[in-house]
């Protein structure tokens, strides 16, 4: 691979889960701005090969040979932003609980975004950006409804691994942003939402853009107001 170095004017991302939703939208929006982009995925997609980014597919974010050996791809220090967008959602109730979908979304949703990024810290330097996707779901104290055990759980567990990786990349001057994107008119959730997955990822992108190590850590909603844990 290439080295990918970024300029003063043009920015490197890494974005997981860039083949459809919310990540897809992010690619676009990104590329637009004439950054450069590049997207690690389990599959692409017809809308992702359109694009201008260089897709790394076939990567299982839950097995962490995969993540390292992908992690290797990139040249040291050639990264500014890397957004761990990719997630999967069940919805487990009481009634109908299964451990394995708990397990599977313990995996992708809150140990896969902290594999990808202590392997990516090398790419990674001083000024860099890590964005988590989280949601809201994942905040305890706005939990009025139960239901969605491994979703909620899952999420939860990356809000705390999230602010634990502020702490220990502060002193490297890397920053990590916490955001829910909103309710989001995307497949996970069967379309339904009040906003465009291009009006979230347009949110997204300007909270990140705000990121620095004074708001480093902070559990955010894309509108920008501040989301309770």
């Amino acid at each position: 691979m290439q080295n990918q170095q970024s300029t003063n004017s043009t920015q490197h991302l890494v974005i997981t889960g860039g083949n459809k939703g919310i990540g897809l939208s992010l690619v676009q929006h990104y590329l637009a701005q004439g950054q450069q982009v590049s997207v690690i995925c389990r599959h692409s997609s017809p809308e992702l090969a359109a694009l201008q980014a260089r897709v790394y597919s076939g990567v299982d974010l839950a097995d962490a040979l995969q993540v390292q050996a992908v992690a290797a791809e990139f040249a040291p220090a050639s990264v500014d932003v890397l957004i761990n967008n990719a997630g999967i959602f069940y919805q487990e109730s009481l009634q109908d609980f299964s451990p394995e979908r708990v397990m599977a979304q313990f995996q992708v949703n809150a140990l896969a975004p902290l594999l990808l990024s202590q392997a990516m810290l090398p790419s990674l330097k001083a000024g860099s950006k890590i964005a988590m996707i989280t949601s809201r779901m994942g905040s305890i104290s706005d939990n009025s409804s139960g239901g969605y055990y491994g979703y909620r759980m899952s999420k939860a567990a990356l809000n705390a691994g999230a602010v634990s990786l502020a702490k220990d990349l502060k002193p490297k001057q890397i920053a990590v942003g916490i955001y829910h994107p909103g309710f989001v008119q995307t497949q996970m959730v069967g379309f339904a939402g009040d906003i465009s997955p291009q009006q979230a990822a347009e949110r997204l992108a300007e909270r990140i853009s705000a990121l620095n190590l004074n708001n480093s850590g902070r559990f955010y909603h894309s509108n920008g107001s501040d989301l309770p844990w």
